[in-house]
């Protein structure tokens, strides 16, 4: 035994298997306490420590040395061992002389591994060779088989060659079909050709050596059950290589109505394809037609329903009585959203109108055509031989969502527990600015009470901070990093990290007395004020604690109430408690000017402090706020952005600290390139100056125009925080809101819509400025016409058209008049996506009157999508049905 520990310690993995074959079955199980324990020791060893360089024997040595089929198991699957495994030759040659039941039983239990166990292939398969146990179909054992083959091409050979050799091939190949998730590693190495597993699968299948009848039919199921993009693609090559016969494609019908119907679209498109031969060849019933038009016409991909209703036509003119069955199936789209289809279908039954003998088909197309945009009920009317119905005025109500109320904070945490629960999830998240703010103000209010109670309540959350276990010199890394806070977990470290100590009072000395760092960026103004009420917070607690907080806002936008920061100086002043400049200077920032009534009776209440802050309150209560600033647009490629001049209110009695936020924005001065990459930070710059929003957007711009110009992700998400924000929505704000309608990503564009529907609920969006803004833009090639036309229809499907409509009607005269001045010139890709949207805002609102241009584009040649929405708009602008 001592020999085998020894060989084992030492990393020498052939004597330890050397000496295992000379000992029997008592004596190995007496030296697996052993190998335990040097288990349990190396688990703990750093990753470079000699020691362990025994893994792999150990490895070896704890699966021979173990009787139980599911302890050997555990043994050669652990996680501690994967990445010092020995060969599955070995580990095959300790266990071969075991019974064949026992090792049957290891075989299934590893095969029934997870994946990301990554027991080997290898192993498995020559346990089933030993053992001579059904062969498992396991995703494990199933995925090894597949890796095994399709990485074996150094071998020789092909890939069909390789997997008919294999003598459980028809076994393993049906359970592909019931692998999940297996299409990307059948596409490696190769997607096509021969030699892909969907060539090979297909010349396995022509050859006999897989059975057609089943392939074809696992095939079509694992299609019909779903499943992730890469499987459907993967298995949808294998159906087409299979190249169906016609009689095969006829007994599966029912199967192709249903991928018709619930497949993704590339699968939708093949069912309809190879339905559309059989109905052509008058191989398909026309109930089966009906069947599938009723599906694929409830879709919303237009090539697909342009695709049924051109199979219908077809059908139609070969068989003049089937219109009974055929012509109410295409009636489902004169419900479709796009109008386009709505005049395709129109034209077919107009075409087919004469062959209906049935009234009761005749009822149903008349019942149908009420869902066509009032531009074609005409028509259908007269095609289906009723009297048009007079229409009715539109009695048209905007839905906007309610505007949002404000949302007022909840006192700190009561009790140090409580505040230390709440510490822990800000830090594990993305704490809200009230969130953040709250556990700032229970923090310095908990440190005044009792700060012994406090450091015991914390210990358990900062213990696991990696400043707490740091050296002195790291954690003062804080006081010296150059590229500041990007992070609010980054603000609570600071604060945090002073309270345990781990911050030395000469790095915030040197801190407060050096400043905060300039970057040289458009948002250095709105970090370094930030950066400065937490290093100054910091310093206060070291030097002199504060009772309490005075700018903790009194409303989630970062709003403070004149009235309770009155109150918070009459107790400091009550207290004898030294007021932080920089945290006061963030009161005045964030104290609600916006109610002059209230404003001026808390300006009175704070005179008659007699404080120095007192009287500087009231100075600032009664300033009136300024409503707007001197600004001008600057272009920059196909970027707009906007300048803004200097704010003195900004710079006269704030500290130093807080002056850059009055200082002229320019478009260009400042450098592209800074470290506040991250968007978490952003809404507490937004809570810096919560009744000032159009100096913050005007800093923000450069990457709101990012979303539609770079097709970079997230920036937008300011967006709805600025619709809800106080203070002039003027140029920036609404320019920012244009450059997220045209965001490269969806879910930026939902949050400028979301912001797009506040700003109108709350009375503050000027269509007439966004609309006229979003034309240039697109004329510059800053927004794509595409991009925009999804969020305005998202916005008008909310219930807010009339909104919508007030924007287009400034935005397509500027794109219009390009077309009408150019003549020829190509329109821009996707004007006819956003002439739609008008028109079904103007049909929906009732809207009427001329559009500048709108007639030209009318009038235009051809039948492109441009010119019928564009011709549908006139119509609907003039109260006019088509006639």
């Amino acid at each position: 035994m001592s020999s085998l520990m020894a060989a084992v310690r030492a990393g020498r993995t052939a004597e330890a298997v050397s000496l295992l074959d000379g000992m029997t079955d008592t004596e190995r199980r007496a030296c697996f306490p052993e190998l335990k324990e040097l288990r349990k020791e190396l688990r703990t060893a750093p990753w470079n420590a000699t020691s362990r360089r025994a893994l792999p024997a150990l490895h070896v040595a704890g699966a021979a040395c173990q009787t139980g089929a599911a302890g050997v198991a555990s043994w050669v699957a652990a996680a501690d061992m994967r990445w010092s495994r020995v060969s599955p030759a070995l580990l095959l040659h300790v266990l071969g002389d075991r019974d064949t039941d026992w090792l049957a039983d290891v075989t299934h239990r590893l095969a029934q591994r997870p994946v990301s166990a990554s027991v080997p292939y290898e192993l498995m398969a020559g346990l089933v060779r030993l053992s001579g146990c059904p062969v498992p179909t396991t995703e494990a054992y199933v995925r090894g088989w597949v890796g095994h083959h399709g990485g074996s091409w150094q071998r020789g050979g092909t890939l069909c060659d390789r997997l008919r050799s294999d003598p459980h091939l028809r076994l393993l190949a049906a359970a592909l079909f019931e692998t999940a998730d297996i299409g990307g590693t059948l596409e490696w190495p190769n997607q096509e050709g021969p030699d892909s597993w969907t060539g090979a699968l297909a010349q396995l299948t022509a050859v006999g050596a897989l059975d057609r009848s089943a392939t074809v039919d696992a095939c079509v199921a694992r299609l019909l059950r779903g499943g992730p993009t890469t499987d459907q693609r993967v298995f949808l090559r294998l159906l087409k290589t299979l190249a169906l016969t016609r009689d095969e494609e006829h007994e599966r019908i029912a199967d192709w109505l249903a991928l018709a119907s619930d497949g993704t679209s590339t699968i939708a498109s093949h069912a309809q394809t190879v339905l559309g031969a059989l109905a052509l060849d008058g191989e398909l019933t026309p109930r089966n037609l009906a069947d599938l038009s009723d599906a694929v016409l409830f879709r919303t991909e237009r090539k697909l329903v342009r695709t049924q209703l051109v199979l219908l036509g077809k059908v139609l003119t070969r068989d003049r009585t089937t219109a009974d069955e055929l012509l109410p199936s295409a009636a489902q789209a004169f419900g479709h959203s796009d109008s386009d289809v709505q005049e395709r279908a129109l034209k077919l039954v107009e075409r087919h109108a004469d062959r209906l003998s049935s009234a009761e088909a005749r009822a149903e197309l008349v019942a149908a055509a009420e869902q066509l945009i009032p531009g074609l009920r005409v028509r259908a009317a007269r095609a289906l031989g009723v009297s048009p119905t007079a229409p009715e005025p539109v009695a048209y109500e905007e839905v906007l969502p309610p505007a949002p109320e404000p949302t007022r904070l909840p006192p700190a945490p009561a009790t140090v527990e409580e505040l230390a629960e709440e510490v822990g999830a800000a830090l594990a998240t993305e704490p809200t600015v009230a969130d953040l703010e709250r556990v700032l103000d229970g923090l310095v209010r908990h440190w005044y009470d009792d700060r012994e109670s406090l450091l015991e309540a914390l210990e358990p959350v900062t213990s696991r901070r990696w400043w707490d276990a740091a050296e002195a010199h790291w954690t003062d890394r804080f006081g010296s990093a150059p590229r500041g806070l990007s992070h609010p977990s980054e603000m609570l470290d600071i604060v945090l990290a002073t309270l345990r100590g781990k911050l030395s009072t000469a790095t915030l000395d040197s801190r407060i007395q050096r400043g905060t760092k300039d970057h040289g960026c458009v948002h250095s103004a709105l970090s370094r004020a930030l950066e400065s009420r937490v290093w100054n917070l910091a310093h206060r607690i070291r030097t002199d604690p504060m009772p309490f907080l005075l700018s903790t806002p009194t409303w989630g936008t970062g709003l403070l109430d004149p009235t309770e920061l009155v109150q918070r100086l009459d107790t400091y002043q009550r207290l004898g408690a030294r007021v932080s400049d920089a945290d006061f200077a963030q009161a005045l920032l964030r104290v609600r000017r916006g109610d002059r009534e209230e404003a001026a009776s808390a300006a009175r209440g704070a005179a008659a402090l007699g404080s120095p802050e007192g009287t500087r309150l009231a100075r600032w209560l009664v300033c009136e706020a300024p409503v707007s600033f001197v600004s001008r647009r600057r272009t920059s490629g196909s970027r707009v952005l906007i300048e803004l001049g200097e704010v003195m209110e900004l710079q006269a009695g704030l500290p130093a600290e807080f002056h850059p936020l009055g200082r002229p924005v320019s478009a260009f001065g400042e450098s592209r390139y800074c470290h506040h990459w991250s968007s978490a930070v952003r809404p507490y710059w937004l809570a810096v100056l919560p009744e000032r929003r159009e100096l913050v957007a005007a800093r923000l711009l450069r990457d709101l125009s990012a979303l539609a110009v770079d097709d970079t992700r997230g920036a937008a998400a300011i967006l709805p925080l600025l619709a809800e924000a106080d203070g002039e929505a003027g140029e920036a704000v609404h320019l920012g809101v244009a450059y997220g309608l045209g965001a490269r990503h969806p879910e930026d564009r939902l949050a400028a819509v979301d912001a797009l529907l506040v700003l109108a609920a709350r009375g503050q969006l000027d269509g007439a400025r966004l609309g006229t803004d979003l034309g240039q833009l697109i004329r510059r090639g800053a927004v794509k016409p595409q991009r925009l036309a999804e969020s305005v229809r998202n916005a008008a499907a909310t219930g807010a058209t009339s909104c919508v409509w007030g924007i287009l009607r400034n935005t397509l005269p500027v794109l219009l008049a390009d077309l009408a001045t150019a003549g020829s010139a190509t329109p821009p890709r996707g004007l006819g996506d956003l002439l739609a949207v008008a028109a079904e805002c103007a049909e929906r609102s009732g809207a009427r009157g001329e559009l500048p241009h709108l007639a030209q584009t009318a009038d235009r040649r051809g039948a492109s999508r441009l010119v019928t929405q564009a011709r549908r708009l006139r119509s609907s602008l003039a109260g006019e049905l088509a006639a």
